[in-house]
């Protein structure tokens, strides 16, 4: 007697127009990344505007000025606590959390070099900066593209990142960093104009690049800044809390999600009536 014993197959489902659009983009990064023409760190990178030193801290206020980083990621990873189980799934909790994870790390990077403005405190600044660029853009394409595209671009990016603040701590370009920060947020910018999925993670994309440009503007304008405001702030300070700031589209998704599932969450009533006691279930929905 033979026994035929069917095993399930577990089938993959077929890469989709989406899926293959972010993947050309991100091939398209890497060739700029690799083959594109060497761009050399300015020689000025660590003259900021702003040397002076308060309370025993040299340049203080680009030291100071990283506090709203921290508090953004450990606002952002208290928020994720306080979601009811389920709420969101795997693939954007995981991305979420990287992205506040990181915004501490930033916050302790940059803090580390701008006490002593050098290559190699640099170097810790950049490889903390790659992880919320890394959740960022998880979310950003699980919330348009698919889970699975979420963790292979996060996945991509922080392989890439690393590798591109090797490469210019060792040879000094700068091209491959500039592809992993600039092009990485291109890839951001591109998904915010892609529908978001049903029952995806409400993150305005295009709030929190608005907020990252502006961040960069400002620390273009360092030293404009400074002379422009009598010395008081440097644009390089005033950079660090917008970037910060873009972590605020974030939290307000999470607190909306949040607020969504206690409106839908049950209400049970107790009530006796001649010494028996019945339960109710109602929802409870407010206005």
């Amino acid at each position: 007697m033979t026994f035929l014993i069917s095993l399930p197959t577990r089938r993959h489902k077929p890469v989709t127009r989406a899926e293959a659009g972010l993947l050309l983009g991100v091939i398209a990064l890497l060739a700029l990344a690799v083959f594109g023409p060497v761009l050399p760190a300015s020689v000025h990178q660590h003259g900021f505007a702003d040397q002076r030193a308060l309370w025993g801290i040299p340049c203080a206020m680009d030291v100071l000025s990283n506090l709203p980083l921290a508090i953004a990621g450990v606002w952002g990873l208290r928020a994720l606590r306080r979601l009811a189980a389920g709420a969101l799934d795997h693939t954007s909790h995981a991305m979420v959390t990287l992205f506040f994870v990181g915004l501490v790390c930033t916050a302790m990077g940059s803090g580390v070099y701008h006490w002593q403005p050098q290559d190699a405190g640099l170097l810790w600044d950049r490889l903390g900066m790659v992880l919320p660029f890394a959740g960022l853009l998880g979310l950003a394409a699980t919330s348009r593209v698919s889970q699975r595209a979420g963790w292979a671009t996060a996945g991509a990016m922080l392989l890439a990142g690393p590798l591109a603040v090797l490469w210019w701590s060792h040879a000094g370009n700068l091209m491959p960093w500039a592809v992993v920060q600039l092009g990485g947020m291109l890839v951001v910018l591109a998904l915010a104009c892609w529908p978001r999925r049903d029952g995806a993670l409400a993150v305005h994309l295009g709030a929190v690049i608005g907020l990252y440009a502006v961040a960069k503007l400002f620390e273009a304008a360092d030293h404009a800044v400074f002379d422009a405001t009598a010395q008081w702030v440097s644009g390089h300070s005033i950079k660090h809390v917008f970037a910060a700031s873009a972590a605020w589209p974030v939290l307000l998704a999470l607190a909306a999600l949040r607020n969504s599932g206690a409106r839908g969450a049950p209400h049970v009533t107790l009530s006796g009536q001649n010494g028996a006691h019945t339960v109710g279930v109602a929802r409870r929905f407010r206005a």
